[in-house]
């Protein structure tokens, strides 16, 4: 592959990535779950500390393995094909195309606040509680046009993700600082006065909604469920980070730069999204977060920095331009992983070729059709609600690899080596591990299905290996 991708380019691909529609929905379920400022700032900054961790300890594999795939790479090199496929496989069934899918329809959501017709029209098609909404089709046209706009090159493509992620950018620094030199007036005193207490609003109408009313200090066990619920935000919030892995073969100097974009990157988002929920503190009360409309935390800040109205339609361009931006990368980096596991011999042999103009074209368009029929499905919320635990799960793995392969492995070659190890790795790992276990103690509905999803790749990979096996290559 040609090396036309640099370090700005890398950098640029991880903000973008990351920066969705979360950072300006999932404040308003944490201060539910916890009723807290103190709180609400902790679980950002815990959720930061876990994300720089990582991408630290990814880049000493991103080093040892220059080479495109990315995380799908470093765990099939480290533990074998099997594990290899089973992350590629969620990250072709549900990962990397449910989150396409599900930024894609916020992308028509937001447009919606623009375009009224697009909420008011019928549904097009509409069968009992299954139907198709004109906000799904225009999902599925952004990802088809940014699917497209890849398959004309890699220039193409970073051309368009270095200009929306410098947008946003942009606009979120704008945003954080009128949201202090605007805001009519200040509630963080309010919202910080209850310290490290936790509350919770117990009360539920007859549809089992939580009121704006009636808030409990809770303590012990429900505060450790209420920290795993709301991290399940702040972390889906959080990936996608390691996309630039996924495009080591085209980085110039990989063995350098992809480290140095992961950690950059990531540490940029985390305070960009430090300094965001600073915002919601200071011009939001704790009510007006945990109950924002349709949990739009960000508009209703907005609309107090701005006014009614205009609030809202600044609100709506930023996470349009936030969207399309993120859908960009997402779809530019996966189609790599799936060509890399083509040539192993792990998805369709067709995912393999290049095109004229250099990228991996059939790969693209497999991942964008399927990503549209998850737009059609619905599910695709409900599915990425579930794979939080399975994401951090196979982050842990790769992060555990880097301790394995130290003692395997120690007179590897090592370009760059992880920082502060191995406390950094540990740090990641004892997190991650706390948060996995309670949520599989206290929200089980957030571990179970997304494991089952993964497992379900075990008998795929079995009948692929025999497949193989009977042509007479074997896997190893």
């Amino acid at each position: 592959m040609k090396k036309q991708l640099k370090l700005w380019d890398g950098i640029m691909l991880v903000m973008g990535s990351m920066i969705g529609s979360g950072i300006f929905i999932v404040s308003s379920d944490i201060m539910r779950n916890l009723g807290s400022g103190f709180w609400l700032v902790a679980v950002w900054i815990i959720t930061g500390i876990m994300t720089v961790a990582a991408a630290i300890s990814y880049g000493e594999l991103s080093a040892i393995f220059p080479k495109a795939g990315g995380q799908y790479t470093y765990l099939k090199e480290i533990f074998g094909k099997m594990m290899g496929f089973l992350y590629g496989w969620g990250l072709f069934a549900v990962i990397q195309t449910g989150t396409i899918a599900a930024v894609a329809v916020a992308f028509g959501k937001y447009t919606a606040y623009l375009i009224p017709a697009l909420n008011d029209a019928a549904p097009i098609f509409q069968y009992e509680t299954f139907q198709i909404t004109w906000i799904q089709i225009l999902a599925i046209t952004v990802i088809l046009l940014l699917t497209f706009i890849n398959t004309k090159g890699v220039q193409s493509g970073k051309l368009l993700q270095n200009i929306f992620t410098g947008s946003k950018i942009a606009a979120l620094i704008g945003l954080i600082v009128l949201g202090f030199l605007l805001a009519k007036s200040s509630f963080w005193e309010s919202n910080m006065q209850f310290g490290w207490h936790a509350f919770s609003n117990m009360e539920k109408d007859s549809a089992g909604n939580l009121l704006n009313s009636g808030w409990t200090e809770i303590f012990g066990i429900a505060v450790l469920s209420g920290i795993a619920a709301a991290m399940v935000g702040s972390v889906f919030s959080s990936v996608a980070w390691e996309n630039v892995t996924f495009v080591s073969g085209e980085m110039e100097n990989p063995k350098k730069n992809v480290v140095r974009s992961m950690v950059l990157g990531t540490s940029a988002v985390m305070v960009l999204y430090l300094l965001v929920n600073f915002v919601y503190l200071n011009t939001l009360d704790r009510d007006a977060i945990a109950f924002a409309a349709k949990d739009r935390v960000a508009v209703a800040a907005s609309e107090q920095i701005f006014g009614p109205g205009i609030g809202a339609i600044i609100m709506a361009i930023l996470v349009m331009i936030s969207t399309f931006g993120c859908v960009n990368g997402i779809v530019l980096a996966g189609s790599r992983v799936f060509q890399t596991m083509a040539k192993d011999g792990m998805f369709f042999r067709a995912a393999i070729e290049n095109n004229k103009n250099g990228v991996p074209e059939k790969s693209l368009w497999m991942q964008g059709i399927w990503a549209s029929v998850l737009c059609l499905s619905g599910q695709y919320g409900n599915l990425l609600d579930m794979i939080s635990f399975v994401i951090v799960l196979f982050y842990m793995i790769t992060v555990g690899g880097v301790i394995y392969l130290r003692f395997k492995k120690p007179d590897l070659e090592r370009p760059y080596k992880t920082w502060l190890y191995p406390l950094t790795p540990v740090v990641y790992l004892l997190i991650g591990s706390a948060f996995c276990i309670l949520l599989l103690i206290y929200k089980k509905e957030y571990t179970w299905p997304g494991f089952l999803l993964v497992l379900i790749g075990l008998p795929v990979y079995w009948w692929i290996n025999k497949s193989t096996k009977d042509k007479g290559q074997e896997l190893r």
